[in-house]
């Protein structure tokens, strides 16, 4: 055989810590058909400076989909299925850099997902700017080694195979077609070119993470031997490897054999498909047949499907596909929400999620079962969900496993008639839903006995929308889309039901009115600016107040949130007024002349309102317009002092009382904001930092020019009533 390799590639993505499933990243591969090996190299760096400190990297892989991880080890959601992933972990201690192989032997094809991240995130708050992280740096390559002309077994033909050596093992291939119920592989003759005892190890089906349902035989002698598969996937290639177990320079030579178990299908005709879809794309017409349900079938062919019920091996029920969105899809049942389950033979439904795109969400499948319906008590509907192949064997083992695939099971009777499943990234494929009625005392007491379940099934990129208390993202790599529940006020899982830290009513109530009514201490502020005359001022103090406080109103998380408008806008006219009012502070105190502080408060309005729009949380942002109104008051304040041949400002109180307290309120507010500040503790620490500038720019306002009198409100106002003296000289006529 001829075997050729091939290599794939990704760029390099840099890691994260992990808080959420948005801070893994995401490699997505593809797998060719019969890929005999395939290795993955993952190379993982970081950078050289001091901050780097020793570093553990988790790297989970699976094969379908996206691997459903749990780092922070919080609960999921009732009802959903979980199974571990497969992981490694790579160290980066005294090295720059580490390279890991990982070999996988017949690999499943198709898609292969990789995510890689960082350990838990510390939760604190870095401004942008201030700090420089440590890079860490991940990525993965992946050679996959495949047959360019892998041997085709034939169903009900034996064919003879050499092995070569041991370190050559066979690779064959047989099509598992649609609607097989079993398979049966048979191993007849096993000749060895030195006459000795045959030893070879039979392996059938592909490795698939993170679990592995290969079926493994040994035979040994001439003997023939022999393996049974239940439900097998349908529509698929399977591989099969035989490998010699004896010397390294003995050949062996052996004769393969594959043959199926046909299932008959049951259920309604195709012209009953084809009305039932007309009939629920237009509806049903008044006094027609279809107003009171589907259509009946004739008398005779109605008999005939009761007297061949028992030769069906399932029941089909059409299901349409119906597509609404992103990783948004309803499956809508023909025939109406409920379905006949009986004991017979399984119903069966086929629930399609092979586009390639649908295994980024959930897949969210609910049975409820009509208790009106079974005259049977003690009955119980037992239902499988499956990829690959339908379980067709229910009422016999109750197992819901098939041959290559681990089902998830469900059930329902009359004291308990919900049930829910929650699939969370389902691999892609076609999945199948399989109900059966079954009766303690064996399937004689309810051969004539029938249940009606009703059954919902969608995918939806998020379940329930990630609760109150969380925000759905639509993630991508490359073309690839995929969802995951970003959540706050301290709740914690996969789709933010884990209260285990979660704030409660009050403590959300507390942190809103903190960082809201925190902003009330631009007040006295304002006070000051309008006593001294600083009217613009006290207009910026004014607008940074008013947005800051309902910004903070509608940042929330949980229930105490009050939006006044759009959330976007709130943000940048908060992050807008405080910078600019730090600007207009400090030129306040350059003491320039009146038409140049006018002309700087407008151009740097502006230019910080550009700054803003490019990148709001940059640091430079902030400390730009600080330091150059610094650059600004300093050249001023000398230019003041070597005029006057005295220190400026020249009150010793001026300094003591005022300057000094407000410098130090200042540092104390940069500080907290810049350090302090984390997750947890953000509602308190912020509104410190509110309370901190607020204060500091009251001390800060320079006082009002000499030639301007206080505020007089007795003169100013000129609208009330007078009391006049009478001045008027009274003129005497001379005579």
């Amino acid at each position: 055989s001829l075997y050729v390799s091939e290599y794939f590639s990704q760029s390099a993505q840099k890691l994260s810590f992990y808080s959420w499933y948005g801070n893994a990243k995401l490699f997505h591969f593809r797998v060719p058909e019969d890929t005999v090996l395939l290795r993955w190299l993952l190379q993982a760096s970081r950078g050289k400076g001091p901050q780097c400190t020793d570093m553990e990297i988790t790297v989970h892989f699976r094969n379908g989909a996206p691997p459903v991880i749990n780092p922070l080890g919080t609960r999921f959601p009732a009802n959903a299925t979980v199974r571990p992933s497969y992981n490694i972990s790579i160290a980066l201690s005294s090295a720059v850099q580490n390279t890991t192989f990982v070999n996988v032997t017949s690999p499943a094809a198709g898609d292969w997902f990789i995510a890689a991240h960082l350990p838990e995130a510390a939760g604190r708050i870095e401004v942008k700017g201030f700090s420089t992280p440590c890079p860490y740096m991940f990525q993965a390559d992946m050679f996959v080694l495949r047959l360019t002309e892998m041997p085709v077994l034939e169903p009900g033909v034996a064919m003879s195979q050499t092995i070569v050596s041991p370190a050559k093992p066979l690779h064959v291939k047989v099509f598992v077609p649609k609607h097989a119920a079993g398979m049966r592989f048979e191993l007849r003759s096993c000749v060895t070119s030195q006459q000795k005892a045959c030893a070879v190890r039979v392996v059938l089906g592909s490795i698939t993470l993170p679990q592995s349902f290969q079926r493994i035989i040994t035979c040994t002698g001439n003997v023939s031997c022999s393996l049974a598969l239940a439900s097998p996937p349908w529509e698929k290639w399977l591989q099969i490897m035989v490998e010699s177990l004896g010397p390294a320079n003995a050949s062996v030579s052996v004769e393969m054999l594959a043959s199926f178990t046909a299932c008959r299908p049951g259920g309604t005709s195709s012209v009953l498909n084809f009305s039932s879809l007309n009939q629920s794309l237009t509806g049903p017409r008044p006094g027609s047949a279809g107003a009171a349900g589907s259509p009946p079938l004739p008398t005779g062919e109605a008999s005939r499907n009761v007297s061949d019920q028992r030769s069906f091996c399932l029941q089909n029920q059409p299901v349409v596909r119906e597509d609404l969105d992103v990783v948004s899809v309803r499956y809508r049942l023909l025939n109406g929400p409920s379905v006949p389950v009986r004991s017979i033979s399984p119903t069966l439904l086929l629930l399609s999620l092979n586009t390639g795109m649908d295994s980024g969400g959930s897949l969210v499948i609910s049975l409820l079962l009509n208790k009106t319906s079974v005259s049977l008590a003690n009955a119980t509907v037992v239902a499988c969900v499956s990829a690959a192949s339908p379980v067709l064997s229910l009422n016999a083992t109750q197992n819901c496993s098939t041959a290559f695939f681990q089902g998830y099971p469900l059930s329902v009777r009359t004291s308990s008639a919900e049930a829910m499943l929650i699939v969370l990234y389902p691999q892609t494929d076609n999945w199948f839903l399989s109900l059966q009625l079954i009766c303690p005392q064996g399937q004689g007491e309810c051969n004539a006995a029938e249940a009606k379940v009703t059954v919902y099934a969608y995918l939806t990129p998020c379940f329930n929308d990630c609760g109150p208390y969380g925000q759905c993202s639509l993630l991508r790599r490359h073309g690839y889309l995929y969802a995951g529940c970003s959540c706050k006020a301290g709740w914690g899982g996969w789709s933010c039901t884990d209260d285990t830290k979660a704030q409660s009513i009050g403590v959300q109530n507390l942190a809103t009115l903190l960082l809201t009514l925190s902003n009330l201490m631009f007040l006295p502020a304002i006070a000051v600016a309008v006593y001294r005359y600083y009217l613009v001022e006290a207009s910026v103090y004014t607008y940074t107040m008013f947005f800051s406080t309902f910004y903070h109103a509608c940042d929330q998380p949980g229930v105490a949130v009050m939006c006044i408008m759009d959330y976007d806008t709130l943000q940048y006219c908060d992050f807008l007024g405080s910078v600019v009012s730090i600007w207009v502070t400090i030129l306040c105190m350059s003491r320039v002349k009146k038409i140049l502080k006018y002309v700087l408060f407008v151009l740097g309005t502006l230019l910080i309102a550009m700054s803003l729009q490019l990148d709001r949380r940059g640091v430079w942002n902030m400390m730009g317009p600080c330091l150059f109104a610094l650059v600004i008051m300093i050249a001023a304040w000398v230019y003041h002092g070597v005029k006057r041949r005295h220190c400026y400002p020249s009150s010793w109180k001026r300094w003591v009382f005022y300057l000094l307290p407000g410098i130090t309120l200042a540092f104390i507010a940069i500080s907290v904001y810049a350090f302090m500040e984390t997750n947890e503790n953000y509602y308190y620490t912020h509104s410190i930092w509110h309370v901190l500038v607020a204060c500091s720019v009251a001390f800060l306002l320079p006082p009002r020019d000499k030639h301007k009198k206080p505020w007089a409100w007795s003169k100013k106002l000129t609208c009330r009533y007078q009391i006049c003296q009478n001045d008027r000289e009274e003129l005497y006529a001379v005579t």
